[in-house]
């Protein structure tokens, strides 16, 4: 290694320039931080609740399971475990993301419901069965029929029927059902 006017080159690969990386990083801590051990994990502990709120505005962003790491990073900071060694920080971070993402799926599997979304088109109605709730005639589509629990706006195919009868789909136009009385 030579030097580039007083200052020393680094080999872009060399182990000693990863150290020298991390050393200066440490001295910046220490020059703007009164108590580096504290204050980094006080601020991995700030950075992970930021996080966390991210993830409150915006659901889905999946930011829990790194908010989840850097508080518990965070926590062991301030609880005296060195996680800025290479070999142990790193060991200890992979467990933590590890645990970490293991228990949010774990929760969010908890929490959600094993239900699948309802989705119902017209077309799926036709051949299906409801009540009239409101009368329906051949001319205007202000008619109201239920089929399972949803209400439909409906027109008849030819004569009025009234509202406590049985009809079947017969088709689906625009926004609404076309249906026939059920004899």
């Amino acid at each position: 290694m030579g030097n580039f006017f007083g200052i020393p080159r680094f080999n872009l690969f060399s182990a000693s320039q990863s150290q020298y990386h991390f050393n200066c990083i440490l001295r910046s801590l220490i020059m703007v931080l009164p108590d580096p051990q504290l204050s980094l994990g006080w601020l991995l502990i700030v950075a992970g609740a930021l996080l966390l709120l991210v993830e409150l505005h915006s659901p889905g962003f999946f930011a829990t399971v790194p908010a989840t790491v850097l508080i518990i990073l965070g926590i062991l900071q301030l609880m005296g475990v060195d996680i800025s060694n290479p070999w142990a920080g790193g060991i200890i971070g992979i467990v933590t993301a590890l645990c970490a993402a293991g228990f949010t799926v774990w929760m969010y599997g908890k929490i959600t419901t094993n239900k699948s979304p309802t989705t119902i088109s017209r077309d799926s109605l036709i051949g299906m069965e409801g009540q009239v709730q409101k009368s329906i005639d051949a001319t205007t589509i202000s008619g109201k029929v239920v089929i399972g629990s949803t209400e439909w706006s409906a027109r008849s195919t030819g004569a009025t029927i009234p509202a406590g009868k049985l009809v079947k789909v017969v088709s689906s136009q625009g926004v609404h059902i076309v249906v026939e009385e059920v004899v």
